[in-house]
């Protein structure tokens, strides 16, 4: 993006990394520190521009598109931490693609509490990067497979087969109870909402967002179960919450789980959610060759299982 004019209005041009990304994006990321509300009120009053035609948030921009912002009144922004440059397991990388396993306990990104997470360490360790999003979230706690865009078109890519299904990403979850069922589908819509302290919760309620799991038996011991479990669609906590309303909790969950069992889990050496993010499969959105990322459990989760089948 190159800046055509210092007025008070500030036309852009559009250049290949902003190819195909959504105008709401593209002025959060021009107007750093402009809450997202104030970015959507200015694109509903016409105030912004593309090719001199008002646009609502939905406008995806091309190469060469000209885009007129308003002057905006910002707060200056409080300075940033430090942020230690940090790499992680890679998986599988390319010019496009970066293929990473995430621990558990980092959070992906920075917020609600949380000063920087793994994207801002990776360009961090990597300041060379001209382009590198998420193009997914895991929960802080949960570990294992996150893919990363190195390139607009291969995170739009990413975006569009997410968005059809076309993936398939699989967890693996320990679960307090005796499993029944080899394969189950589960669809129970779930509604999201904040709680008074400004917490983001999940339930599943009439009315909610579609959600759609299997579940697989791997093993089961007494008082526990090893499931996999698919994704058909991606919500918020759509795992955890499933499982909590079957009665069938993740073993150390500690915002959906049985609390005073993770406080017994913790002393036999359970001391995070037992959640982890196993495989991920997709086609490449550049080559469109067919792809298949994997992570081991982590040892720590390893061990507990030894231990169940060993008791």
């Amino acid at each position: 993006m190159k800046d055509l004019s210092k007025e008070s209005v500030t036309w852009a041009e559009v250049d290949e990394g902003g190819a195909g990304q959504r105008i709401d994006n593209f002025l959060c990321r021009h107007l750093k520190g402009v809450p997202k509300s104030h970015i959507y009120r200015i694109l509903r009053s016409g105030e912004v521009r593309v090719n001199k035609k008002r646009v609502d948030q939905t406008c995806r921009l091309q190469p060469g598109d000209l885009v007129r912002i308003p002057p905006v009144r910002v707060a200056e922004a409080p300075e940033r931490g430090h942020v230690p440059a940090l790499e992680f397991p890679i998986l599988y990388e390319d010019d496009a693609l970066l293929v990473v396993d995430k621990p558990s306990g980092v959070a992906v990104h920075g917020g609600s509490g949380v000063s920087f997470g793994v994207i801002e360490q990776l360009r961090s360790a990597r300041p060379q990067a001209r382009f590198l999003e998420l193009v997914h979230r895991l929960d802080r706690e949960t570990s294992g497979v996150l893919l990363l865009a190195k390139k607009r078109s291969a995170l739009t890519g990413l975006h569009e087969q997410l968005r059809a299904g076309q993936t398939d990403k699989r967890y693996l979850a320990l679960v307090l109870g005796q499993w029944k069922n080899a394969r189950q589908h589960v669809r129970l819509p779930l509604h999201k909402f904040d709680t008074p302290e400004g917490e983001k919760r999940v339930v599943v309620r009439e009315g909610g967002q579609e959600a759609h799991t299997v579940f697989a038996l791997q093993k089961a011991w007494a008082g526990y179960s090893l499931l996999e479990a698919q994704l058909k669609t991606g919500r918020t906590h759509q795992i955890r919450v499933h499982l909590a309303h079957l009665g069938f909790p993740i073993a150390g969950d500690a915002k959906y789980g049985d609390f005073a069992r993770n406080r017994e889990l913790a002393k036999q050496g359970l001391k995070r959610m037992f959640l982890h993010a196993h495989s991920i499969a997709l086609v490449h959105p550049l080559t469109g060759e067919p792809l298949r990322f994997s992570a081991q459990l982590p040892e720590e989760l390893q061990r507990f299982v030894e231990r169940q089948g060993k008791a």
